[in-house]
């Protein structure tokens, strides 16, 4: 995976689900994975021909778990990309204040929190994630066998709360891509300290779709087209549909 390869990519999200409005200011979610590296150094790379211009800034959010995000500070200078890192208390409020059992929920909301509040410290008006396309098949699997339920990630969707538009400009990148992409260009990667990081629900299912790929070998391109595709009535499409019928 080259990166002119991934802008591409992105640049087809882009296209088809109309993520980036000329003027928006754009903070990259950076957690210091290969996902996140990746978007922001694509992103960088991207905003140089996008056709709508557009601020790029980089936010970290420091759970307070132990990592080290100094690696981050010469990368984003790098890309000419102003870093902001947040400190908060997140991970001591999870597992020694609250014990949680199942913290994954708990830790997306406070992150998630944190992230919309700088947002609109900073001004700015977009959040992008580095979620890929493994994430969204592995969403939608999650929704079905754990919920009996119909969902999938949405490259782009809005905050009422904090008045943010979310984008996940990578959809269309497989996490093989990004993996391999981080390890050919030597991108910082910080290690999660996370104790439940390996040991969540997410990894039972990417077990799941690589014992169907035994059975059927495309079954995760099939699976990721039957969310996106747009000439095959899509589950975005109906997804998205019914969100709009809710809020009218």
């Amino acid at each position: 995976m080259t990166l002119q390869k991934m802008m591409s990519m992105l640049r087809r999200c882009d296209a088809d689900n109309n993520l980036i409005d000329d003027g928006d200011k754009i903070a990259v979610g950076l957690s210091g994975g290969k996902d996140s590296l990746a978007l922001l150094e694509a992103l960088a790379g991207y905003k140089r021909f996008c056709p709508n211009r557009f601020e790029l800034a980089a936010v970290v959010i420091d759970p307070g778990a132990g990592a080290d995000f100094s690696p981050l500070v010469p990368f984003c200078e790098k890309l000419e990309v102003p870093l902001h890192i947040v400190k908060t208390e997140i991970a001591p409020i999870v597992f020694d204040v609250r014990k949680e059992k199942n913290p994954c929920s708990l830790c997306a909301k406070m992150r998630r929190g944190a992230l919309d509040n700088k947002l609109n410290e900073l001004g700015y008006n977009v959040l992008a994630l580095g979620h890929n396309a493994d994430d969204t098949v592995e969403t939608f699997l999650l929704g079905l066998l754990y919920e009996g339920r119909i969902n999938a990630l949405s490259p782009k969707s809005y905050l009422d709360r904090s008045k943010i538009k979310l984008i996940r400009p990578l959809l269309y990148v497989r996490e093989k891509e990004t993996e391999a992409y981080a390890r050919d260009n030597n991108l910082p990667i910080i290690k999660n300290p996370c104790p439940a990081d390996g040991v969540t629900k997410r990894e039972t299912m990417k077990s799941v779709i690589a014992e169907l790929c035994k059975v059927t070998p495309d079954a995760f391109e099939r699976m990721h087209s039957a969310i996106f595709h747009p000439e095959r009535g899509n589950i975005m499409e109906l997804l998205q549909e019914n969100k709009t019928g809710e809020t009218k």
